[in-house]
C-alpha cells in the first residue's frame, strides 16, 4: 500500500514538473533575456525535496561576471555583479561539449567564489552543477545544493539538466531573434551614418559626425584616431556620458597600452575585439579604475581607403555581447567612414591647392600710391574647387598715379585659370612698359585669339593721374561691367559703356569715359559676380548695388572693398560666380 502510495506521489509530482516545465517553455518563446526566465527555473528546483540552495552564474573563460541565487533560508533572489577571475577553478567547471551534471563535496570547491559562499551559508555540503555554452560566448553554470549526496538522485540531475538546457537553448533563440534586430538595425544605421557622414566635406565635421552617430547607438563610447606624418593621433571621441568626455579625450591622446592595441591593428589591418583579461594593463575592464571599470569589451578596426591606411576607429562596451556580434558591422562601418574621411581629406588637400593658385591670380599686396586709398575683395563662390577667372591689378606710373585693371575670364577650371594669368600678365606688362591701355587691350585680345580658345575675357583698365586736390579719371572697357563712382556726399554716378568682349573678335571697339575724382571720391571696380548675385526672391544685387556702394563707402576707406565684397556675400542665396572688387578712393584733405 505504502509503495503504491510513493507511486502515485511521485507520479502527481512527475506531471507537476512536467506542466511547469511547458508553462516555463510558452515564455522562453517570447522572452527577451535569460535573466526573465531565472526566478521560476530556480523555484522549481528550490521545491524538490532536500535542495537548500540553487545558483547560476555567468563565465567567459574563468572570469566570473554574475551570480544569481536563492536558498531555504532567502527565497527571494539575490544578484551580484562581479568582473573577477577566478583562473583554474572556473576553468575546471566549464562545459566540455556534452551538457552533463557533475557532483562535488562544497569543502574541496574554492572557498573564495562566491557562488561557494553561498552554498556555504546555506548549510549544504554537496553540489550538483550543470554547465551549458552560451551563443555570446562565455558559459553558464547551474547548481543546486544539498545536504547530502544521497539526495542527489537521477530525478534531481535529470531536472537540473533539463533547467540548463531550457536555458542554453533559450539564450540560443533569444540570440538568433537579437542577430536579425540587429542586422535590420544595422542597415539602417549604415543608411543613415552614410548620408551624415557624405553630408559635409568638412574633415573636422565628417570625424566629429562618425563618433556622434555611433553612441549610444552602437556603443557607449568611441574614439577615432588619423594617421598624420605616420603617427597615430585622436580626431574626435565621444561617451554617453557627458561627464566622461574629458577623461575620453585623455585615454585617446596619452595612454600608451591603447597606442599599442591601435598599431597593431594598423599593422595587421584587421580588426579586433578584446574583453575580459585582454583589457589588463589598460584604462578598461574590472582591473582599471574609474570610468574604465565600466567597459567590458573594446573594439578597434582599422580604416583603410584607396589602398591608404587612414587611422583607426574604436568602440568601447559595457556588455560583451553587444562587441561580439557587431564585429562584421563595424568592419562596413569603418569603410565607409574610411572613405568619407579620406573624401573629405583630399578634398581639402585640393581646396588649399585651389587657394594657392587663386593668390598668384591676383596681387599679394596692393601698393601704396600717394594721394589714394587702395582697397580690394576677393571671394569665391563655387565649392567645385575649380579656379575662377575673375582678377585684378594695380600698377603705378613713372610720373605718378596709378593704372587699375579688373577683368573675368569666362568660365572655371585649367583653362580658365590659365587665361587669367594669359590676361593679367599681359595688361600688368604692357602698361608697365608705358604702352597705352588701348594698345595693352588690343595686345591681349590678339593673345586670346591666337589661343583658338573658346571662352571670352572682359576687361577695364582706369587710369587716375593727380589733378589739383584729386585725380583725373579715365576709363577703358572691354565688354565688363561699368565701374561706380561714388562722391563724397555719397551720391553715385556709373562710368564708361560696356565695349566688345575680348577673344571674339579682331577689330574690336572699348566703351570709354572719364572724370574728375575729388577729395573723399571713390573709384569702385567689379566683376559680374556682383552685379549677379541673387537673393532667395530672385531679386538681382545689381538692383541695390549704388545703395550698397553709398552704405559702405561711408566708413573706414581701407576697408571699403571688403565691406562691400561681404554684403553681396551675405545678400545672395544663388549665383556662383566669384566676386572681385577694387576701389581706389581720393585721401580727404587736412
Amino acid at each position: 500500500m505504502e509503495q503504491h502510495e510513493d507511486d502515485a506521489s511521485c507520479q502527481a509530482d512527475d506531471a507537476w514538473w512536467s506542466g511547469r516545465l511547458h508553462e516555463l517553455w510558452c515564455i522562453a518563446d517570447g522572452a527577451q533575456d535569460v535573466m526573465g526566465l531565472a526566478d521560476p527555473l530556480y523555484g522549481l528546483l528550490l521545491r524538490m525535496p532536500g535542495v537548500l540552495a540553487v545558483i547560476g552564474a555567468r563565465w567567459s573563460g574563468g572570469l566570473l561576471h554574475y551570480v544569481r541565487g536563492v536558498t531555504r533560508a532567502e527565497p527571494t533572489p539575490s544578484f551580484q555583479e562581479f568582473e573577477q577571475d577566478f583562473g583554474a577553478s572556473a576553468a575546471a567547471e566549464a562545459p566540455d561539449g556534452d551538457t552533463t551534471v557533475t557532483v562535488h563535496e562544497v569543502s574541496g570547491l574554492d572557498a573564495a567564489m562566491p557562488h561557494v559562499q553561498i552554498l556555504t551559508a546555506a548549510g549544504a555540503r554537496i553540489v550538483a552543477v550543470c554547465a551549458v555554452p552560451l551563443e555570446q560566448g562565455g558559459w553558464a553554470s547551474f547548481m543546486v545544493g544539498t545536504a547530502d549526496r544521497n539526495t542527489v538522485g537521477v530525478t534531481l540531475r535529470a531536472r537540473l539538466k533539463q533547467v540548463a538546457e531550457v536555458t542554453m537553448i533559450t539564450d540560443r533563440r533569444i540570440t538568433a531573434r537579437r542577430r536579425d534586430e540587429l542586422r535590420q538595425v544595422s542597415d539602417a544605421f549604415l543608411a543613415e551614418a552614410s548620408l551624415q557622414m557624405d553630408s559635409s566635406l568638412d574633415v573636422e565635421k565628417t570625424v566629429r559626425r562618425v563618433a556622434r552617430t555611433a553612441v549610444p547607438a552602437v556603443a557607449e563610447g568611441c574614439l577615432l584616431h588619423l594617421r598624420l606624418s605616420g603617427r597615430l593621433s585622436p580626431a574626435a571621441f565621444t561617451h554617453v556620458d557627458a561627464g566622461e568626455q574629458q577623461w575620453l579625450g585623455v585615454v585617446a591622446a596619452e595612454d600608451r597600452w591603447l597606442r599599442d592595441v591601435l598599431q597593431r591593428v594598423v599593422a595587421r589591418g584587421q580588426g579586433l575585439v578584446l574583453q575580459g583579461g585582454e583589457l589588463a594593463g589598460g584604462p578598461f575592464g574590472p582591473t582599471s579604475s574609474g570610468t574604465g571599470r565600466a567597459v567590458r569589451a573594446l573594439s578597434v578596426n582599422p580604416l583603410r581607403a584607396r589602398g591608404r591606411s587612414l587611422g583607426t576607429l574604436t568602440f568601447l562596451y559595457h556588455r560583451v555581447d553587444i562587441a561580439e556580434v557587431t564585429s562584421r558591422f563595424l568592419a562596413d562601418l569603418a569603410d565607409r567612414a574610411a572613405l568619407a574621411i579620406d573624401t573629405t581629406t583630399l578634398y581639402e588637400q585640393r581646396r588649399q591647392h585651389v587657394i594657392s593658385l587663386q593668390r598668384y591670380l591676383i596681387p599679394r599686396e596692393l601698393p601704396r600710391i600717394s594721394g589714394l586709398v587702395l582697397s580690394s575683395a576677393y571671394e569665391v563662390g563655387d565649392v567645385s574647387l575649380d579656379v575662377g577667372g575673375d582678377f585684378y591689378d594695380v600698377v603705378p606710373r613713372s610720373g605718378g598715379g596709378v593704372t587699375l585693371l579688373v577683368g573675368d575670364v569666362c568660365g572655371r577650371g585649367a583653362e580658365a585659370a590659365a587665361l587669367t594669368g594669359l590676361a593679367r600678365h599681359t595688361l600688368r606688362t604692357l602698361l608697365e612698359d608705358g604702352r597705352t591701355p588701348e594698345h595693352a587691350l588690343g595686345r591681349l585680345n590678339q593673345a586670346l585669339l591666337r589661343e583658338h580658345t573658346s571662352r571670352f575675357v572682359t576687361a577695364l583698365v582706369a587710369v587716375l593721374v593727380p589733378e589739383g586736390k584729386g585725380f583725373g579719371l579715365r576709363c577703358w572697357s572691354a565688354g565688363h561691367p561699368a565701374p561706380l563712382v561714388r562722391r563724397e556726399g555719397g551720391t553715385v554716378e556709373e562710368l564708361a559703356p560696356h565695349g566688345d568682349l575680348l577673344g571674339v573678335l579682331e577689330e574690336i571697339e572699348y566703351g570709354s569715359g572719364g572724370t574728375y575724382l575729388a577729395p573723399g571720391d571713390a573709384l569702385v571696380l567689379f566683376t559680374d559676380g556682383v552685379t549677379e548675385a541673387r537673393a532667395a526672391d530672385g531679386t538681382f544685387f545689381e538692383n541695390r548695388l549704388q545703395d550698397a556702394v553709398t552704405q559702405q563707402g561711408s566708413s573706414e576707406a581701407q576697408t571699403f572693398a571688403g565691406r562691400l565684397a561681404a554684403a553681396v556675400v551675405d545678400f545672395r542665396a544663388a549665383g556662383t560666380d566669384d566676386i572681385a572688387v577694387l576701389v581706389a578712393q581720393v585721401e580727404k584733405g587736412p
